[in-house]
């Protein structure tokens, strides 16, 4: 990968932000996946990251900072958003915090990203084009890392190395908050689920997700059961704070990176 610093020009005039590009090479590893060709095409279309805020319903990272906050997080702490799209956690994150990694693997999210926090003056936010799984961070471990909805682009498998590499860049007692399309029932009840989701779709496409969507989401992409997702979390080192469910179909999670003496057997 070849990483270079930028400055970027604002509204404001010229704004030296520490802005990290990161351009993929061809994978070195025959067996590795290609993070790119799983990001979803609407997502490397720049018209449709345009609109993809309002489509999204434009999230509030109120709360995502308060939880990060009351786990101890200040202006000296450090945030890694792994899938950060256009940047509406990053650059809230990034008033809040002392540095923000601002992470995706497309350049349409991460141009509207650098536009922004160039407007903005941001100068704590660094940019990087990669993915959960060919993400190499720099400097000490991480405070936390938040992600939305983006694991699910990748197969379980490659969830499971994903999360394993997350704890890799947390400190100990570092704090994953995790949101994403996660299914919370039993195979029997998926038809029952399912059309429940369907109809409660918009039918305006600019204004939010419609039933076609949600059927292209469940039949291509990845979302995964929570009782699949929980033991990969465990697995990473992770211990379960909170898990709040919405619909049986989207899930919330606040996890702490167990210490290494945590994972010491007793007796």
């Amino acid at each position: 990968m070849i990483s270079r610093a930028s400055t970027i020009s604002g509204g404001k005039g010229s704004v030296a932000a520490a802005v990290l590009l990161v351009e993929n090479r061809p994978m070195t590893k025959p067996w590795m996946l290609d993070e790119l060709a799983h990001a979803g095409p609407e997502h490397l279309d720049p018209a449709f990251v345009a609109g993809y805020e309002r489509k999204q319903g434009f999230p509030d990272p109120a709360e995502d900072l308060a939880v990060l906050a009351a786990h101890g997080l200040d202006q000296t702490s450090t945030v890694v958003d792994l899938g950060a799209g256009t940047g509406r956690f990053a650059l809230a994150a990034a008033s809040r915090f002392g540095r923000v990694t601002a992470v995706d693997v497309s350049p349409a999210m991460l141009a509207v990203l650098r536009q922004r926090a160039a407007a903005a003056g941001v100068a704590n936010l660094e940019c990087v084009q990669a993915g959960f799984l060919s993400y190499q961070h720099a400097g000490p471990p991480t405070d936390a890392v938040y992600t939305r909805n983006a694991l699910h682009q990748l197969p379980d498998f490659w969830k499971a190395l994903a999360l394993d590499r997350i704890g890799g860049l947390l400190r100990p007692g570092g704090v994953l908050r995790l949101h994403d399309l996660v299914y919370d029932f039993q195979p029997s009840q998926a038809d029952t689920v399912f059309q429940r989701w369907l109809e409660g779709a918009t039918d305006d496409p600019a204004a939010g997700y419609t039933s076609a969507d949600y059927a292209e989401h469940i039949r291509t992409e990845h979302s995964t059961f929570r009782w699949l997702l929980e033991p990969m979390l465990a697995a990473a080192g992770f211990e379960i704070l909170t898990a709040d469910f919405s619909g049986s179909v989207y899930g919330t999670y606040t996890c702490r990176k167990r210490s290494a003496a945590a994972d010491l057997p007793t007796g």
